[in-house]
């Protein structure tokens, strides 16, 4: 296998491929935040024509951030056939990929509670507001914490805490609450009535 070179190459000589299957132009803003905060660590792939094969939307970010240059790699020993298969599995492997809710909870903590912008993830405001039960998981001293809000539950008056001690004693629990996949309120307000 050959090593990757990077180089950085002028916004100007890269061309989008035409027929990009791929539509990201609700995924440009949330690229450049992330690129302004951490850095361009993910070249562009470009075929021997300079068309680009993976990297439609890291392009726009970085001319919706001013760049002149972006780190590119070339992939110039691949057939047009395997360019083609490349781009569309690049994008459609993401698709295959599960979140460990528990693990992503934890993660998601450690960056709150160290002051990070959580909109760095690439997660949205409404994507981190409370939709459902897995939402509303807190992990805090090795106890598992379930709180309800007024709004998420009007007739609750405070905060109401469940504590677990276990994640299995958990999960039997969301699994009686979850409708749809979504946070069964009417069955949590009958709980704590």
């Amino acid at each position: 296998m050959e090593k990757l070179e990077i180089t950085y190459v002028p916004l100007s000589e890269i061309q989008p491929y035409s027929n990009n299957p791929r539509k990201n132009d609700k995924a440009v803003d949330v690229v450049a935040k992330s690129i302004k905060e951490f850095g361009f660590r993910v070249p562009i792939i470009l075929d021997k024509n300079n068309v680009i094969i993976a990297g439609h939307t890291r392009l726009k970010a970085a001319i919706k951030l001013g760049l002149n240059e972006v780190p590119v790699i070339w992939a110039d020993d691949l057939t047009e056939e395997q360019v083609k298969a490349f781009r569309i599995m690049d994008n459609k492997s993401s698709e295959y990929a599960e979140w460990d809710d528990n693990l992503l909870k934890e993660e998601l903590n450690d960056l709150k509670e160290s002051g990070m912008d959580l909109e760095l993830t690439g997660f949205s405001k409404e994507e981190l507001k409370l939709k459902n039960i897995d939402d509303l998981i807190d992990v805090q001293n090795r106890a598992i914490v379930i709180t309800v809000n007024p709004p998420e539950a009007p007739r609750l008056k405070e905060k109401e805490s469940f504590n677990f001690k276990t994640i299995e004693e958990y999960e039997e629990v969301r699994k009686y609450f979850l409708k749809d996949g979504n946070l069964d309120t009417t069955k949590l307000i009958n709980l704590i009535k």
